[in-house]
């Protein structure tokens, strides 16, 4: 896992006040870092076009190609002026070096964007926007200069936005990076050094990156066990019994012991799901909601749930009036797309929110959300899934567009299912359970477009 924070100004005040660096030797840090990473994959010679801005960011550009001049053929575009001090210190440095200064766009082999940054905290103006407009159409690699110009620190993404194919960050990850909205705009994330190691930069955080090495797969690791020994997961069949169908066969190709879908109907299923009128006594966890439908009353959805077992809901319970009392339970994991998010807020009496409004601001969203039910798992679906507890936070940022399909939710209710039927932590369930999904996406052979969530299914044993 990897810390992320909102800003890192008071971080750069550390190093100001504990390791005696100034905010011009952090600057000569962040270009030398930028510089170190152009230079491994471009060789000499190549065009490097580097569009400042008035501010630190802008400084940032105008170092960095003083520090390419001579290597590269640099030009540097400067159309708002210098206005920061230390703007001001590094145009004067460049200009001893006569590199040359343009004042449009034209062909290069690097493009740099180091206009805004994370300074941006108003609308663009129409000159930056044609600006941006022009540098997007360009043919170059395109790296973003701490964030991408357009993008702010809260995640949200104006139109234009600079389309980065990789963006080289200062210090430290900042959380609005790992927005859905950014997703589409930062691409390759790289954190550069400032003088120091992030180990001494960075401070505890309470969000956290999760990484590709923080998947724990359920092991069998005792020879002495049995399929008891793995849990018993149960899964709600309601009137679309194909959700459950899926959900089933995820949890036991991700460990579960056994799987049982609870229908009051007889159903045709795989060999390996069993089926049950009634809770079985032997249950470990359940998972309820996904296709759930109009299928049981709400005396018998009362009693599928009268028990203690840890619960993992989705889907159709969202709209249902039992959920908020299932939302008193010690072990709860809820895990919604946007749409069945703003129902869940709405129905917790925290306010009432559409799409547009909960996807402009996700982490604060689900942070309030979790402060009102601290002891609730939060899974919010999205580009880049959000996994909260109380006020900590997780970022998933693994996915791809090859899970927008129906079905892959259902696989992921039945990993965690399966993780909390074999004794995970409800928080430990979701986290790993969320990895396993994005990561087994990662495995499949077919076309992007061509996924079936039984392709997904089977590649989760292939982890």
């Amino acid at each position: 896992m990897q810390n992320l924070f909102y800003e890192v100004g008071t971080l750069d005040q550390r190093c100001y006040t504990q390791f005696g660096l100034s905010e011009e030797l952090l600057m000569e840090h962040a270009a030398d870092g930028m510089s170190d990473y152009l230079r491994a994959r471009m060789p000499r010679g190549k065009k490097v076009l580097i569009v400042c801005g008035a501010g630190n960011n802008g400084a940032d550009g105008l170092a960095l190609a003083r520090l390419l001049c001579g290597d590269y053929d640099v030009a540097v575009m400067l159309p708002f002026g210098a206005k920061s001090p230390l703007a001001l210190v590094q145009l004067g440095r460049l200009e001893a070096l006569h590199v040359s200064f343009i004042d449009t766009l034209e062909p290069c082999d690097v493009l740099v964007d180091a206009l805004l940054g994370s300074g941006a905290k108003r609308a663009l103006e129409p000159q930056t926007q044609m600006l941006l407009e022009q540098m997007n159409a360009l043919e170059a690699l395109k790296i973003a200069c701490d964030l991408p110009s357009g993008l702010d620190l809260e995640g949200r993404v104006s139109e234009p936005c600079f389309c980065a194919d990789v963006t080289l960050t200062m210090g430290a990850l900042k959380r609005g990076l790992f927005s859905d909205a950014a997703k589409e705009v930062v691409g390759v994330i790289e954190v550069v050094d400032l003088g120091v190691s992030r180990l001494y930069y960075e401070r505890e955080s309470p969000w956290q990156l999760l990484e590709i090495e923080d998947l724990v797969l359920p092991h069998r690791l005792r020879a002495d066990s049995h399929k008891g020994s793995y849990g018993h997961l149960g899964v709600l069949c309601g009137e679309k019994s194909g959700a459950a169908v899926l959900c089933g066969s995820a949890a036991m190709r991700f460990g579960a012991g056994l799987v049982s879908l609870l229908s009051n109907e007889a159903l045709q299923l795989p060999y390996e799901l069993m089926q049950s009128h009634t809770l079985p006594a032997n249950l470990s966890a359940l998972c309820l909601g996904m296709g759930l439908g109009q299928e049981f009353c709400d005396r018998e959805l009362r009693d599928f749930v009268n028990h203690a077992l840890p619960l993992m809901i989705d889907a159709d319970l969202f709209y249902h009036p039992l959920l908020c009392t299932l939302l008193e339970r010690e072990q709860v994991i809820l895990t919604p797309h946007p749409k069945e998010f703003c129902a869940l807020y709405g129905a917790c009496g925290l306010g009432s929110i559409d799409v547009a409004t909960l996807q402009n601001d996700r982490f604060g969203y689900a942070l309030r959300f979790c402060a009102a039910y601290p002891h609730v798992v939060l899974l919010l679906k999205g580009a880049n899934v959000i996994i909260a507890q109380n006020d900590a936070l997780y970022v998933n940022p693994h996915g791809s567009a090859v899970l927008a399909k129906g079905g892959s939710g259902d696989v992921l209710s039945g990993l965690i299912g399966a993780l909390l039927a074999q004794g995970y932590a409800p928080l430990d369930a979701a986290i790993h359970g969320s990895l396993a999904h994005t990561l087994a996406s990662k495995r499949l052979t077919c076309n992007d477009y061509a996924m079936n969530p039984f392709d997904l299914i089977d590649a989760v044993a292939r982890l």
